[in-house]
């Protein structure tokens, strides 16, 4: 297919939702891929997609303060609610204006459930059809999360977007208990949005939240698309996929995400959770999803790995000692226009906090503008081609 013509189906008319909350509109689509462009409205701003959401754990995106993160550009960001329940407490987070008041964050947030962190302490939990019993990993005190009780935390929070109680499938599994965790995911589903629903109705009517459901099924291609048409038919205004990137090989997980896929509605938008490498990213768009988040560029930041457009770089190696050249020459990121690998180096090695704060800068400035420009490449009809060049440049090591 030509470009020009490419171009001219990307630009068709789409189909938007439009909920309480929550506005979702595709407007271009690749010819070659399932990738979209769309833009997502909530109550506190607009969000272009595809997107790639900073990780701010405890209302914070670590070493990076909220007005820097509004100067890389970030329109959206994601914070934890086990964590926020346990410190400071939700009603703190309430009592001083709800989650964006408290950190000083106007523009778009979304909360996961909790369920992740609660499920990967298997020592300190125990799960019933009710909920699930867990200890504090901060001082071991007692806790219960219900799906009721996650959607109350979340609410007590006022993040933009909300996600349903769910249990992680541990990896490996068998089929038997993928299946049983599975069907307790959809049951949980249907009590968070029986309780979604009734805050909904008693919130302020200029501020209303959305809510997710979570599709998992453990590496089963037909419980993922169980689990999928399951929760469609409960008509949440967005869908995740959970319980991926937790072991397995990348072509399962890409292929249970195009599983889950085929079964979520074309209007509404997808949500692949806790992913990935900068090579992964164009993959996950082009399979039709439109929401990503991930803790690796400021963990790998902190950690003196840095990603580059031609492939992985780890600042601490000797051979940089007395390198004047920038991070990475096609970088536009004021780290790269002002500082050398030497001298970043040298940071990192004497143990400087700035060494980390800037290449956490570095490394989500790249997440950003490869999202960016998986964007532009979508409009204007060359997605696959920048889908096969990117990857082959990025995941190698810095020659």
């Amino acid at each position: 297919m030509n470009r020009s013509l490419a171009r001219q189906l990307s630009e068709r008319p789409q189909m938007t939702l439009q909920s309480p909350g929550l506005e979702f509109r595709v407007t271009h689509r690749d010819a070659h891929t399932k990738a979209r462009r769309g833009v997502l409205r909530t109550s506190h701003g607009t969000v272009e997609t595809p997107v790639f959401m900073p990780v701010g754990t405890l209302g914070t995106v670590k070493g990076l303060s909220q007005d820097v993160l509004e100067e890389l550009g970030v329109e959206i960001l994601l914070a934890n609610t086990y964590h926020l329940y346990l410190r400071p407490g939700e009603e703190v987070v309430r009592a001083l204006g709800g989650l964006h008041s408290f950190m000083s964050w106007k523009r778009p947030i979304l909360t996961d459930s909790g369920g992740y962190q609660v499920f990967s302490m298997s020592a300190l939990r125990k799960v019933t059809d009710d909920g699930v019993e867990f200890r504090s990993h901060l001082d071991g005190s007692l806790h219960r999360l219900t799906p009721e009780r996650a959607v109350e935390i979340q609410a007590a929070l006022g993040s933009d977007i909300q996600m349903v109680l769910d249990e992680c499938t541990e990896y490996p599994a068998g089929l038997v208990a993928a299946r049983k965790s599975m069907e307790r995911t959809l049951r949980w589903a249907e009590r968070s949005r029986q309780a979604w629903e009734r805050l909904s109705a008693e919130a302020d009517a200029e501020f209303r939240n959305a809510l997710f459901g979570i599709v998992q099924g453990g590496t089963d291609v037909e419980l993922r698309r169980r689990c999928a048409a399951d929760l469609v038919a409960m008509d949440f205004p967005g869908y995740a996929v959970g319980g991926l990137s937790v072991g397995e090989a990348r072509p399962l997980t890409y292929e249970l995400t195009a599983a889950a896929e085929e079964c979520l509605p074309q209007e509404k938008p997808r949500y692949v959770m806790g992913v990935g490498l900068p090579e992964e990213l164009p993959h996950y768009v082009a399979l039709g999803m439109d929401m990503m988040d991930c803790v690796l560029p400021t963990r790998n930041g902190r950690n003196g790995l840095l990603f580059t457009s031609q492939g992985r770089l780890h600042i601490r190696q000797v051979r940089f000692a007395r390198d004047a050249r920038p991070v990475d020459e096609n970088c536009g990121c004021v780290v790269c226009q002002r500082y050398s690998r030497a001298y970043l180096r040298h940071l990192f090695v004497a143990g400087e906090m700035l060494g980390r704060i800037l290449n956490s800068y570095h490394n989500l400035f790249f997440y950003l503008d490869t999202m960016r420009r998986i964007r532009e490449t979508i409009a204007a009809g060359d997605f696959d081609r920048f889908l096969s060049d990117f990857t082959h440049r990025v995941q190698g090591e810095v020659p």
